[in-house]
C-alpha cells in the first residue's frame, strides 16, 4: 500500500502555493497560481481556481484520477470568521480533493510553520496583516482581520496605497513635503504624482501597480524623510499591538512565546520596520523568542496535514528540508 497523502494550500491576496506529499515527509509535485483569498475572488472562483491547481498537482505528480489522497489542508487569506470558514468547508467538500478536509486562515500555516512550540504567536504582514497565537493549555487568539471596520491598519497594500496618498499631497501642498512625490512620479514615468492619480483613475494605470510602492516608501523611510518615516512607525505598532493583545488573551506576556514574523513587508527586513518591531515586542513580551519566518507558509499547511495523520518527527524534518529551498514566500 502507497503512504498516505496530503495536499495542502496555502492562499493569499496575491498568490497561491499548492504541495502534494505523502507522510513520510517527500514532496511529490508543488504549483503556483494566482491570488485564491475568498474575499477577492467570492467564494465559488475560489474554489474553482484552487481545484484547478489541485488538479495540476495531481497532474505533476503523475497520480492516477483514482489514487486517493487521505487529507487536504486548506488554509486561506480571507477565511477570517467561523461562519466564513463553514462555508468553505461545505464548498470543498464535494470537490473530492481528499478523504478528509480542513479549511481555515492562513496565519495559522504561518504559524505553524514558524515553529513547532507550543506556546507561539504569528504575526503576518505581507499584502494584509493578522495575527494567530496558541498556548500549551489549547487556547489560540485570533482577530477578525477585516481591514479598517474591525480596527485593522497596515499590510503591503495598506502601505503602498497610503506612499500614493502623502506623495499626492505633498506635491499638492495640503501635506508636508516627501521624497515620496518625486519617487511615485519618476516609478510611473509620468511627470507629477497627480497624473499619475488622473491615470490610474482612467484606466491607464492598472489599479495593481499601486502595489508596487510599498518598497519605496521603505526606501524613503530609510533616507530620513519624515513622512515615509511617520507611517513605517504606525505599522511597527500596530505589529506590536497586535503581538501585546495575543499574549495577553494567552496569558503569556511573562512567559517565554515563540513570536514569529512573517509576510513579504516583514520578512523582507527593512531596518527602518525590523528594528522597532523587535524593539516594541520585547517590551510587551519581555521573554519572547523572536524569528522572521524562514519556511514557505505552505511548510505549515502539510505539517498540519502530517500531524493529523500521526506522521514521525523525522518525516516533518524531511518535509521542511524539502520545502525550505523556496524560502518564506
Amino acid at each position: 500500500m502507497s503512504a498516505p497523502l496530503v495536499v495542502a494550500v496555502d492562499g493569499g491576496n496575491s498568490k497561491t502555493h499548492v504541495v502534494l506529499a505523502d507522510v513520510d515527509g517527500a514532496v511529490l509535485a508543488q504549483v503556483r497560481g494566482p491570488a485564491s483569498s475568498p474575499h477577492l475572488l467570492g467564494v465559488p472562483k475560489a474554489i474553482a481556481l484552487l481545484d484547478d491547481l489541485i488538479h495540476r498537482v495531481r497532474a505533476a505528480a503523475g497520480l492516477s484520477p483514482d489514487h486517493a489522497v487521505a487529507r487536504a489542508e486548506i488554509y486561506l487569506a480571507g477565511a477570517d470568521l467561523p461562519v466564513e470558514v463553514a462555508t468553505l468547508m461545505a464548498a470543498v467538500g464535494p470537490r473530492g480533493w481528499a478523504a478528509e478536509h480542513r479549511v481555515d486562515n492562513d496565519a495559522l500555516a504561518m504559524l505553524r510553520a514558524g515553529t513547532d512550540a507550543a506556546d507561539a504567536i504569528a504575526v503576518v504582514c505581507g499584502a494584509g496583516i493578522n495575527c494567530a497565537g496558541r498556548s500549551a493549555n489549547g487556547a489560540t487568539a485570533r482577530f477578525p482581520a477585516l481591514g479598517v471596520i474591525t480596527g485593522d491598519w497596515g499590510g503591503g497594500q495598506h502601505l503602498a496605497t497610503l506612499a500614493l496618498y502623502h506623495a499626492a499631497r505633498g506635491e499638492d501642498g495640503r501635506g508636508p513635503a516627501t521624497t515620496l512625490s518625486a519617487a511615485v512620479a519618476a516609478h510611473f514615468a509620468l511627470p507629477t504624482v497627480e497624473q499619475v492619480g488622473i491615470a490610474l483613475h482612467l484606466g491607464e494605470l492598472a489599479a495593481e501597480r499601486i502595489h508596487d510602492l510599498t518598497p519605496l516608501l521603505f526606501a524613503a523611510a530609510a533616507a530620513g524623510d519624515e513622512v515615509a518615516a511617520r507611517v513605517v512607525d504606525r505599522q511597527a505598532a500596530e505589529i506590536v499591538a497586535l503581538v501585546r493583545v495575543a499574549a495577553d488573551r494567552l496569558g503569556l506576556r511573562e512567559q517565554p512565546v515563540d513570536v514569529v514574523l512573517g509576510g513579504g513587508v516583514l520578512t523582507a527586513r527593512h531596518p527602518a520596520l525590523h528594528e522597532p518591531v523587535v524593539a516594541g515586542i520585547t517590551e510587551v513580551a519581555p521573554a519572547a523568542r523572536i524569528d522572521l519566518l524562514r519556511d514557505p507558509p505552505v511548510t505549515g499547511a502539510v505539517l498540519l496535514g502530517l500531524d493529523a495523520l500521526h506522521a514521525a518527527e523525522a518525516a516533518k524534518t524531511a518535509l521542511r528540508h524539502a520545502l525550505r529551498q523556496d524560502g518564506p514566500s
